[in-house]
């Protein structure tokens, strides 16, 4: 709903409210006291337990348009620091989460790389033998048949 519609709306709202005023109000010296009493208390009481709202602090200047959004700005140079630092933070837990994963992943790629070594070099084969067509042919044999 964009505001021309919003504010024809509480035109609208408002007319009405006027008009039911009125109306309640037209009969209400032909009331008995005691009903006309009564009336008024009970107006009292709905007003002391309506909602008090609160007044809104607003700490920017100036309401930017852009496009089909609004846009807070102004506002002190603290709080634009402020802003600024706080919405840098998420930023820089990403990268340091990225740096994280990074050094995690290079490291088991490490240990991967040194465990392929050791086990060739423990091995009771030359490491020769596994880069010969022959004997991967013979490996691939060798566990069909068992």
């Amino acid at each position: 709903m964009n505001t021309a519609d919003h504010s024809a709306l509480e035109i609208a709202a408002d007319h009405y409210a006027r008009k039911l005023a009125t109306r309640l109000s037209s009969g209400a010296e032909d009331l008995p006291y005691d009903i006309s009493e009564r009336l008024r208390a009970a107006r009292m009481q709905a007003l002391a337990k309506r909602k008090v709202v609160a007044p809104v602090r607003h700490t920017a200047h100036a309401l930017h348009h852009s496009g089909g959004s609004a846009v807070l700005g102004g506002g002190s140079k603290w709080g634009q620091w402020w802003n600024g630092l706080v919405s840098a933070v998420p930023l820089m837990a990403l990268l340091v989460g990225l740096v994280v994963i990074n050094l995690a992943q290079d490291e088991n790629g490490a240990n991967e790389v040194a465990e392929v070594d050791a086990a060739l070099l423990t091995d009771d084969l030359p490491p020769a033998a596994y880069a010969d067509p022959g004997f991967l042919q013979y490996l691939k044999t060798a566990t069909q048949n068992h």
